[in-house]
Formats: structure tokens, C-alpha cells, sequence
């Protein structure tokens, strides 16, 4: 693990070793996860492209030492995809990385479209893994919203030593059990993840303007973008996976640029590395 400063917090990252093979693969981890669930990917793709995978602001080893608002120059609730993927440019600035691809999960797939949009010149294309949405239901979204607020605030420090409870976050949006292990990595995020950042990319990313923007910013964008959705995803459905594809120029009416992966909940690249890693690797011979 290397580290690196980023408008003065301290950014977690691995970057694999340099091959002959262009672009670089820049992988985004969604909401209360880390850059750990890339490996399965990172494992099986390596040795043809180099990868980059990283903790976001406030997640994982990404983590300031203090209150880092004054050298931001901002409000330490700036969490939005828009910050998140201005982060990502300066850590791209930093790694003097020129040409790459954007592989993001989840909340990690909006702020990597924000990334393609903010650094046209950098980001040649975006695949991403149980993200969509685009369409703002106010009961919903506000049930939502109360929900993880709750999650944050009430996380016990001692959660990942209670029995069992390992076990749960193993089954916890997924199809099948991912296993204890990826069970108690995800109980670790949990706990690990800064109280502001989680509710901040929590409740900045979910507001009815931040919704309703989104498929602007894909139906702008002139690289290729691609989409995995989970038919067993009950965090974001396979419909809304299509709605938002549906606004970018690849979509051609009948998802040309969707993959549904049967038996797949929202974990598609640890539930499904292999299926996953084959598309990746299809798409990039198609654009390279």
C-alpha cells in the first residue's frame, strides 16, 4: 500500500506493476466498502493491464489525520461525486497517469461518469458495476436516506468482534454468501468508514438535484460506457441499471452497452470475478 496526499488527506492505493498494454485501469469503490473487493478483479486482470485501485475520502486507509476542511478550503460535507471525482483527478495528476479506464461500483460508478466528464482528455472509458439510477422517487429516496443515516450514527466500534456477525454482511445484498472472509472485510469498512464521510456521500449523492443531474452527465459524455447489472440486485435494480444507460449514445434502444449477469446481487465483482473480468476485457480489445 502506497499513500499520497490529496488536498490534505491521506489517500490509500495500489498500483500494479507497468505492462506494455494501454490504458491504465482506475477502479472506484462504492459506499462503505473499500479498494479490498477489487481484487478478485485486479487478480484476474494484471498481468495484461496495469490497475490502480484506491480508497475514497473518509473510507478504507483513506483517512485524514485531523480536520481537514481548512486545506480543502471547503465544508468537510462536501462529499459529493463531483468532489470525490476531483479527488480522483489530482490522485491521476499525482501518478502521472495519462490514459485510463474507469471501473466503478455502485456509488463509485457515479463518481467515476463525473470523472469522465471532468477529465475528457484522461478517462478513454467507464464500466460501471451495479451503478444506474436517474429517476428520483421522494418516498423511497427519503427512506432510504433515514435508513443509512441510522446505519452511520449507530455503529458499534465492537461490531466485527461479535459472533456470527460476520455472516450476515457475507449474505448482505448479494445472491449467494461471498464467504466469512469478504464478511468480515465488509464489517471492518463498515465500522472503519469516517462518520462524515459516510453520511456526507450518503446524503450528497441522493439529493433530488444530484438524481436528476446524473443523466445529464451521461448523455454528454462522448467516451464509451458500458454497464453490469445484477438480475438479483436489490440495491439498484436492473431497471434502473437500464434507464440510466439508456441517456448514453451506445444504448441504440435495446442495451447494447448492458450486461446482465444472471444470480448476481450488488457485489457483481466478487460474486462474479470471472464473468465480470470477461466483459472488461472485451470491451477494452473492442476500443483499443
Amino acid at each position: 500500500m502506497a499513500t499520497i496526499d490529496i488536498l490534505g488527506v491521506r489517500h490509500a492505493c495500489d498500483l500494479t506493476a507497468p505492462t506494455p498494454t494501454s490504458p491504465v485501469l482506475v477502479f472506484v469503490h462504492g459506499w462503505l466498502l473499500s479498494r479490498r473487493y477489487w481484487q478478485p478483479l485486479t487478480d484476474r486482470l494484471a498481468p495484461s493491464y496495469q490497475c490502480l485501485t484506491y480508497d475514497l475520502r473518509g473510507f478504507g486507509d483513506s483517512q485524514s489525520d485531523g480536520d481537514d476542511s481548512r486545506e480543502r478550503g471547503e465544508s468537510l460535507s462536501s462529499y459529493t461525486p463531483a468532489a470525490y471525482a476531483r479527488d480522483l483527478e489530482i490522485l491521476l495528476k499525482k501518478l502521472d497517469i495519462s490514459s485510463a479506464w474507469l471501473v466503478g461500483h455502485s456509488l463509485g460508478g457515479t463518481i467515476a461518469l463525473w470523472g469522465a466528464s471532468q477529465l475528457c482528455d484522461r478517462i478513454k472509458g467507464v464500466l460501471c458495476i451495479n451503478a444506474g439510477g436517474g429517476i428520483y422517487l421522494k418516498e423511497e429516496f427519503e427512506r432510504f436516506r433515514a435508513v443509512g443515516t441510522q446505519l452511520v450514527k449507530m455503529r458499534p466500534r465492537w461490531l466485527p468482534h461479535l459472533p456470527l456477525a460476520d455472516l450476515v454482511f457475507a449474505r448482505d445484498s448479494v445472491d449467494r454468501s461471498i464467504g466469512r472472509s469478504w464478511g468480515r472485510q465488509r464489517l471492518r469498512d463498515f465500522v472503519a468508514a469516517h462518520p462524515d464521510a459516510a453520511l456526507g456521500a450518503l446524503l450528497d449523492s441522493t439529493t433530488e438535484a444530484e438524481i436528476h443531474l446524473l443523466p445529464q452527465i451521461v448523455s454528454r459524455l462522448k467516451q464509451p460506457v458500458y454497464f453490469i447489472a445484477g438480475t438479483k440486485d436489490k440495491i439498484m435494480e436492473p431497471k434502473y441499471v437500464l434507464h440510466l444507460a439508456s441517456f448514453h449514445w451506445m444504448f441504440q434502444g435495446c442495451g447494447e452497452n448492458v450486461l446482465q449477469l444472471p444470480d448476481c446481487g450488488h457485489l457483481a465483482m466478487v460474486e462474479q470475478p470471472d464473468a465480470v473480468a470477461s466483459y472488461l476485457q472485451n470491451i477494452l480489445k473492442e476500443h483499443t
